[in-house]
Protein backbone atom coordinates (compact mmCIF):
# COMPACT_ATOMS: atom_id res chain seq x y z
CA UNK A 1 0.00 0.00 0.00
CA UNK A 2 1.19 3.80 -1.01
CA UNK A 3 1.27 5.98 2.17
CA UNK A 4 1.89 9.40 2.66
CA UNK A 5 2.32 10.56 5.85
CA UNK A 6 2.10 13.84 7.49
CA UNK A 7 3.09 15.75 11.20
CA UNK A 8 0.17 17.78 12.54
CA UNK A 9 -1.46 19.54 15.79
CA UNK A 10 -5.01 19.98 14.32
CA UNK A 11 -5.65 22.39 17.43
CA UNK A 12 -8.16 22.52 16.04
CA UNK A 13 -8.89 20.75 12.69
CA UNK A 14 -9.65 23.72 10.27
CA UNK A 15 -10.61 23.89 6.39
CA UNK A 16 -7.30 23.90 5.59
CA UNK A 17 -6.40 20.77 7.22
CA UNK A 18 -8.72 19.14 5.02
CA UNK A 19 -7.76 20.43 2.16
CA UNK A 20 -3.99 19.54 3.16
CA UNK A 21 -4.66 16.00 3.77
CA UNK A 22 -7.03 15.70 0.96
CA UNK A 23 -4.25 17.20 -1.73
CA UNK A 24 -1.57 15.23 0.16
CA UNK A 25 -3.50 11.86 -0.95
CA UNK A 26 -3.97 12.83 -4.04
CA UNK A 27 -0.57 14.00 -5.10
CA UNK A 28 1.34 11.34 -4.03
CA UNK A 29 -1.20 8.54 -5.43
CA UNK A 30 -1.34 7.12 -1.60
CA UNK A 31 -4.00 4.49 -0.64
CA UNK A 32 -3.06 5.54 3.05
CA UNK A 33 -2.39 9.07 4.97
CA UNK A 34 -0.76 8.54 7.81
CA UNK A 35 -0.54 11.63 10.46
CA UNK A 36 1.53 12.03 13.54
CA UNK A 37 -0.04 14.26 15.59
CA UNK A 38 0.68 16.03 18.76
CA UNK A 39 -0.73 14.18 21.79
CA UNK A 40 -2.41 16.24 24.54
CA UNK A 41 0.65 19.02 24.78
CA UNK A 42 1.81 21.60 21.50
CA UNK A 43 4.77 23.00 19.82
CA UNK A 44 3.68 25.88 20.89
CA UNK A 45 3.70 25.14 24.46
CA UNK A 46 0.37 25.19 25.91
CA UNK A 47 -2.44 22.32 26.62
CA UNK A 48 -3.94 21.06 23.30
CA UNK A 49 -7.70 23.02 23.19
CA UNK A 50 -9.16 19.63 23.30
CA UNK A 51 -7.80 15.98 23.96
CA UNK A 52 -5.86 13.66 22.10
CA UNK A 53 -8.96 11.22 21.28
CA UNK A 54 -11.12 14.14 19.87
CA UNK A 55 -8.70 15.56 17.60
CA UNK A 56 -7.88 12.04 16.83
CA UNK A 57 -11.76 11.68 15.84
CA UNK A 58 -11.58 14.59 13.75
CA UNK A 59 -8.65 14.01 12.01
CA UNK A 60 -10.11 10.45 10.72
CA UNK A 61 -13.15 12.08 9.77
CA UNK A 62 -10.73 14.11 7.60
CA UNK A 63 -9.30 12.18 6.02
CA UNK A 64 -6.47 10.62 7.56
CA UNK A 65 -6.56 6.75 7.52
CA UNK A 66 -3.88 6.31 10.80
CA UNK A 67 -3.29 8.80 13.04
CA UNK A 68 -0.06 8.43 15.60
CA UNK A 69 0.68 10.35 18.94
CA UNK A 70 3.91 12.42 18.62
CA UNK A 71 4.81 12.28 22.18
CA UNK A 72 5.25 14.45 24.52
CA UNK A 73 9.08 14.68 24.87
CA UNK A 74 9.30 15.71 20.91
CA UNK A 75 5.47 17.57 20.89
CA UNK A 76 6.71 20.31 23.37
CA UNK A 77 10.49 21.22 21.74
CA UNK A 78 11.42 23.76 19.11
CA UNK A 79 10.81 23.24 15.50
CA UNK A 80 14.21 20.80 15.16
CA UNK A 81 13.53 18.69 17.87
CA UNK A 82 9.51 18.35 17.16
CA UNK A 83 10.59 17.49 13.10
CA UNK A 84 12.79 14.79 14.18
CA UNK A 85 10.35 12.88 16.29
CA UNK A 86 7.42 13.08 13.44
CA UNK A 87 10.07 12.12 11.14
CA UNK A 88 11.93 9.10 13.06
CA UNK A 89 7.81 7.15 13.22
CA UNK A 90 7.35 8.30 10.10
CA UNK A 91 10.31 6.10 9.18
CA UNK A 92 9.62 3.69 11.02
CA UNK A 93 5.94 3.05 9.92
CA UNK A 94 7.59 2.97 6.31
CA UNK A 95 5.84 5.79 4.84
CA UNK A 96 6.64 6.28 1.56
CA UNK A 97 5.95 10.12 1.11
CA UNK A 98 6.10 13.22 3.45
CA UNK A 99 4.09 16.12 2.53
CA UNK A 100 4.01 19.39 4.57
CA UNK A 101 2.21 22.81 4.35
CA UNK A 102 4.29 25.86 3.11
CA UNK A 103 3.96 29.59 1.99
CA UNK A 104 7.36 28.62 -0.81
CA UNK A 105 6.77 25.24 -2.22
CA UNK A 106 8.68 26.16 -5.23
CA UNK A 107 12.26 25.84 -2.72
CA UNK A 108 14.79 23.04 -3.08
CA UNK A 109 14.02 21.93 0.45
CA UNK A 110 16.34 19.09 0.31
CA UNK A 111 19.21 21.59 -1.17
CA UNK A 112 18.71 23.87 1.70
CA UNK A 113 18.40 21.34 3.96
CA UNK A 114 22.00 20.27 3.17
CA UNK A 115 23.65 23.37 3.67
CA UNK A 116 22.04 23.61 6.63
CA UNK A 117 23.66 20.22 7.73
CA UNK A 118 27.03 21.11 6.10
CA UNK A 119 27.05 24.72 7.94
CA UNK A 120 26.27 23.12 11.43
CA UNK A 121 29.17 20.34 10.87
CA UNK A 122 31.86 23.58 9.74
CA UNK A 123 30.76 25.17 12.95
CA UNK A 124 29.57 28.28 10.95
CA UNK A 125 25.89 27.08 11.89
CA UNK A 126 25.89 27.19 15.59
CA UNK A 127 24.58 30.64 16.21
CA UNK A 128 25.71 31.28 19.62
CA UNK A 129 24.49 35.26 18.96
CA UNK A 130 23.02 36.02 22.60
CA UNK A 131 21.44 38.79 21.65
CA UNK A 132 18.64 37.49 19.19
CA UNK A 133 16.41 34.43 19.27
CA UNK A 134 17.58 31.17 17.89
CA UNK A 135 15.00 31.78 14.92
CA UNK A 136 15.84 35.01 14.03
CA UNK A 137 19.24 34.10 13.53
CA UNK A 138 17.92 30.87 11.40
CA UNK A 139 16.51 32.91 9.10
CA UNK A 140 19.10 34.78 8.79
CA UNK A 141 21.01 31.75 7.81
CA UNK A 142 18.41 30.78 5.27
CA UNK A 143 18.54 34.13 3.71
CA UNK A 144 21.80 34.35 3.02
CA UNK A 145 21.99 31.23 1.52
CA UNK A 146 18.69 31.47 -0.20
CA UNK A 147 18.80 34.88 -1.04
CA UNK A 148 15.55 35.67 0.05
CA UNK A 149 13.86 35.78 3.21
CA UNK A 150 12.22 32.98 4.92
CA UNK A 151 10.35 33.92 7.80
CA UNK A 152 6.70 31.98 7.36
CA UNK A 153 6.33 29.69 10.30
CA UNK A 154 5.22 26.96 7.99
CA UNK A 155 8.08 26.78 5.50
CA UNK A 156 10.65 27.51 8.90
CA UNK A 157 9.31 23.85 9.80
CA UNK A 158 9.28 22.55 6.52
CA UNK A 159 12.73 23.11 6.34
CA UNK A 160 12.78 20.92 9.71
CA UNK A 161 11.17 18.46 8.18
CA UNK A 162 13.54 18.22 5.31
CA UNK A 163 16.77 18.87 7.04
CA UNK A 164 15.19 16.22 9.96
CA UNK A 165 14.38 13.52 6.70
CA UNK A 166 18.06 14.39 5.54
CA UNK A 167 19.66 13.07 8.66
CA UNK A 168 17.59 10.46 8.66
CA UNK A 169 18.74 8.72 5.35
CA UNK A 170 16.49 10.61 3.74
CA UNK A 171 13.55 7.39 3.85
CA UNK A 172 11.09 9.72 2.18
CA UNK A 173 9.97 11.98 -0.29
CA UNK A 174 8.99 15.07 0.16
CA UNK A 175 5.99 16.70 -1.37
CA UNK A 176 5.17 20.18 -0.34
CA UNK A 177 2.16 21.59 -0.54
CA UNK A 178 1.16 25.29 -0.72
CA UNK A 179 -0.82 26.62 2.20
CA UNK A 180 -4.02 28.46 1.98
CA UNK A 181 -5.64 31.18 4.02
CA UNK A 182 -4.26 32.53 6.65
CA UNK A 183 -1.22 32.38 8.08
CA UNK A 184 -0.37 29.40 11.23
CA UNK A 185 -0.79 31.22 14.38
CA UNK A 186 -2.11 34.56 12.58
CA UNK A 187 -5.22 36.08 14.67
CA UNK A 188 -7.72 37.28 11.75
CA UNK A 189 -9.61 35.42 10.19
CA UNK A 190 -10.71 33.94 6.19
CA UNK A 191 -13.30 33.65 4.32
CA UNK A 192 -12.68 29.19 4.23
CA UNK A 193 -8.80 28.85 5.22
CA UNK A 194 -8.84 30.54 9.34
CA UNK A 195 -5.76 29.32 11.37
CA UNK A 196 -6.23 27.19 14.49
CA UNK A 197 -4.93 30.22 16.46
CA UNK A 198 -7.63 32.42 15.06
CA UNK A 199 -10.28 29.44 15.47
CA UNK A 200 -9.07 29.07 19.33
CA UNK A 201 -9.76 33.02 20.28
CA UNK A 202 -13.00 32.85 18.53
CA UNK A 203 -14.10 29.62 20.71
CA UNK A 204 -12.51 31.50 23.09
CA UNK A 205 -14.39 34.31 22.85
CA UNK A 206 -17.60 32.55 22.44
CA UNK A 207 -18.00 33.25 18.79
CA UNK A 208 -19.22 31.34 16.33
CA UNK A 209 -16.70 29.14 14.09
CA UNK A 210 -19.26 27.82 11.70
CA UNK A 211 -18.25 27.34 8.47
CA UNK A 212 -14.50 28.12 9.82
CA UNK A 213 -14.26 23.90 10.21
CA UNK A 214 -16.20 21.07 8.82
CA UNK A 215 -19.57 20.37 10.61
CA UNK A 216 -18.03 16.83 12.01
CA UNK A 217 -15.31 18.61 13.61
CA UNK A 218 -17.41 21.73 14.95
CA UNK A 219 -19.43 19.47 16.81
CA UNK A 220 -16.62 17.98 18.56
CA UNK A 221 -15.60 21.29 20.06
CA UNK A 222 -18.48 22.27 20.98
CA UNK A 223 -19.49 19.37 23.06
CA UNK A 224 -15.67 19.51 24.82
CA UNK A 225 -14.87 21.60 27.48
CA UNK A 226 -11.56 23.53 26.37
CA UNK A 227 -7.97 23.36 28.42
CA UNK A 228 -5.70 26.25 27.94
CA UNK A 229 -2.99 28.21 30.50
CA UNK A 230 -5.89 30.10 32.08
CA UNK A 231 -6.83 27.05 33.88
CA UNK A 232 -3.32 25.68 34.77
CA UNK A 233 -1.28 28.94 34.96
CA UNK A 234 -1.96 28.72 38.87
CA UNK A 235 -0.67 25.38 39.03
CA UNK A 236 2.83 27.31 37.32
CA UNK A 237 2.21 29.79 40.19
CA UNK A 238 2.33 27.62 42.74
CA UNK A 239 5.17 25.28 41.13
CA UNK A 240 7.62 27.79 40.79
CA UNK A 241 6.98 29.79 44.05
CA UNK A 242 7.61 26.07 46.39
CA UNK A 243 10.19 24.62 43.98
CA UNK A 244 14.12 25.12 44.84
CA UNK A 245 16.47 26.39 42.47
CA UNK A 246 18.19 23.41 41.98
CA UNK A 247 15.12 21.21 41.23
CA UNK A 248 14.17 24.19 38.78
CA UNK A 249 17.54 23.50 37.09
CA UNK A 250 16.62 20.01 36.32
CA UNK A 251 13.51 21.01 34.23
CA UNK A 252 13.89 20.38 30.37
CA UNK A 253 14.97 23.63 28.03
CA UNK A 254 16.02 25.13 31.66
CA UNK A 255 18.72 27.14 30.85
CA UNK A 256 21.17 30.03 31.19
CA UNK A 257 19.92 31.08 34.50
CA UNK A 258 16.04 31.48 33.34
CA UNK A 259 14.86 29.89 36.74
CA UNK A 260 15.77 33.12 38.78
CA UNK A 261 13.62 34.71 35.72
CA UNK A 262 10.20 32.66 36.04
CA UNK A 263 10.61 32.56 39.92
CA UNK A 264 10.31 36.31 40.32
CA UNK A 265 7.85 37.13 37.41
CA UNK A 266 5.87 34.15 39.02
CA UNK A 267 5.81 36.40 42.47
CA UNK A 268 4.08 39.31 41.01
CA UNK A 269 2.41 38.17 37.41
CA UNK A 270 -1.51 38.12 38.09
CA UNK A 271 -1.88 35.63 35.14
CA UNK A 272 -0.03 34.22 32.06
CA UNK A 273 0.61 36.66 30.10
CA UNK A 274 1.46 38.77 32.39
CA UNK A 275 4.22 36.35 33.75
CA UNK A 276 5.25 35.97 29.74
CA UNK A 277 5.84 39.49 29.65
CA UNK A 278 7.90 39.63 32.66
CA UNK A 279 10.20 36.79 31.98
CA UNK A 280 10.47 38.22 27.57
CA UNK A 281 13.82 39.28 26.49
CA UNK A 282 15.10 39.47 22.98
CA UNK A 283 17.16 35.92 23.46
CA UNK A 284 13.51 34.27 23.50
CA UNK A 285 10.75 33.85 22.20
CA UNK A 286 7.26 34.05 23.42
CA UNK A 287 7.08 30.04 21.98
CA UNK A 288 9.79 28.96 23.66
CA UNK A 289 9.22 30.42 27.17
CA UNK A 290 5.35 28.55 26.89
CA UNK A 291 7.42 25.28 26.21
CA UNK A 292 9.83 26.19 29.14
CA UNK A 293 6.92 26.95 31.33
CA UNK A 294 4.82 23.77 30.38
CA UNK A 295 7.80 21.67 30.42
CA UNK A 296 8.03 22.89 34.52
CA UNK A 297 4.15 22.80 35.66
CA UNK A 298 4.49 18.74 34.05
CA UNK A 299 7.82 18.62 35.83
CA UNK A 300 9.30 17.08 33.04
CA UNK A 301 12.88 16.79 33.35
CA UNK A 302 15.83 16.80 31.03
CA UNK A 303 16.86 13.35 32.17
CA UNK A 304 13.32 12.12 31.55
CA UNK A 305 13.71 13.73 27.93
CA UNK A 306 16.06 12.24 27.02
CA UNK A 307 16.04 8.85 28.18
CA UNK A 308 12.06 8.73 26.17
CA UNK A 309 14.12 9.58 23.09
CA UNK A 310 15.82 6.80 22.87
CA UNK A 311 12.92 4.25 23.20
CA UNK A 312 10.64 5.52 20.61
CA UNK A 313 6.84 3.91 20.14
CA UNK A 314 4.18 4.79 17.70
CA UNK A 315 1.13 4.29 20.06
CA UNK A 316 -1.60 4.19 17.75
CA UNK A 317 -4.64 6.75 18.18
CA UNK A 318 -7.17 5.57 15.19
CA UNK A 319 -7.54 4.23 12.33
CA UNK A 320 -9.55 3.39 9.30
CA UNK A 321 -10.44 0.06 8.20
CA UNK A 322 -7.87 1.03 5.07
CA UNK A 323 -5.56 2.34 8.02
CA UNK A 324 -5.79 -1.38 9.64
CA UNK A 325 -4.78 -2.43 6.81
CA UNK A 326 -1.87 -0.51 6.38
CA UNK A 327 -0.74 -1.25 9.81
CA UNK A 328 -1.02 -5.11 9.58
CA UNK A 329 0.62 -5.09 5.89
CA UNK A 330 3.86 -3.38 7.99
CA UNK A 331 3.71 -4.81 11.65
CA UNK A 332 6.96 -7.18 10.47
CA UNK A 333 9.02 -4.48 9.19
CA UNK A 334 8.22 -1.90 11.06
CA UNK A 335 11.03 -0.28 12.42
CA UNK A 336 9.50 0.97 15.80
CA UNK A 337 6.64 -0.98 18.02
CA UNK A 338 3.30 -0.59 17.21
CA UNK A 339 1.20 0.24 20.13
CA UNK A 340 -2.85 -0.39 19.96
CA UNK A 341 -3.59 -2.01 23.82
CA UNK A 342 -1.75 0.02 26.41
CA UNK A 343 -0.64 -2.45 29.59
CA UNK A 344 0.24 -1.54 33.01
CA UNK A 345 4.28 -1.86 32.23
CA UNK A 346 4.04 0.85 29.57
CA UNK A 347 3.07 2.98 31.93
CA UNK A 348 5.42 2.15 35.04
CA UNK A 349 8.51 4.12 35.68
CA UNK A 350 10.60 1.98 33.51
CA UNK A 351 8.14 1.87 30.51
CA UNK A 352 8.50 3.47 27.08
CA UNK A 353 5.07 5.47 27.94
CA UNK A 354 5.68 6.49 31.40
CA UNK A 355 6.63 10.23 30.25
CA UNK A 356 3.90 10.98 28.46
CA UNK A 357 1.13 9.35 30.88
CA UNK A 358 2.40 11.32 33.61
CA UNK A 359 2.30 14.43 32.05
CA UNK A 360 -1.05 13.42 30.72
CA UNK A 361 -2.44 13.23 34.39
CA UNK A 362 -2.55 16.76 33.85
CA UNK A 363 -5.16 16.83 31.10
CA UNK A 364 -6.70 13.90 32.98
CA UNK A 365 -7.43 16.07 36.14
CA UNK A 366 -9.28 18.01 33.78
CA UNK A 367 -11.34 15.84 31.73
CA UNK A 368 -11.68 13.15 34.25
CA UNK A 369 -11.15 10.52 31.78
CA UNK A 370 -7.74 8.47 31.52
CA UNK A 371 -6.18 9.05 28.52
CA UNK A 372 -3.82 6.24 27.65
CA UNK A 373 -4.83 2.79 30.46
CA UNK A 374 -7.71 1.02 28.62
CA UNK A 375 -8.21 3.16 26.10
CA UNK A 376 -8.12 1.87 22.46
CA UNK A 377 -7.34 3.39 18.88
CA UNK A 378 -10.40 4.95 17.39
CA UNK A 379 -12.11 3.10 14.44
CA UNK A 380 -13.81 4.51 11.47
CA UNK A 381 -14.98 2.31 8.62
CA UNK A 382 -14.66 3.06 5.13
Amino acid sequence: MRSVGMIAEFNPLHNGHVHALSLARQQAHADVVVVVMSGNYVQRGEPAIVDKWTRTDMALHAGADVVVELPVNFAVQAGQQFAEGGIDLLKGLRVDTIAFGTENPELDFNAIAAKRIAAEASGSGDFADYTQTYASQLAEFYAHEVGMKLTAPNTMLALAYAEANLRAGKPMQLLPIRRVGAQHDADGTDAVFSSGSALRKMLSAGTSIHGQTPDFAEQLLLNNAHFSWHEIWPLLAYRLQTATLPELRTIDQMSEGLEYRLVKAAQTAGNFDDFLRAVKSKRYTYARLRRLALATVLNMTQAEVTAARVRPIAHVLGFTTAGQEFLHSIKKTAGVPIITKVSHDMLAPTGPMYLTHRCDALYRSFTGRDQNFGRKPLMLHN
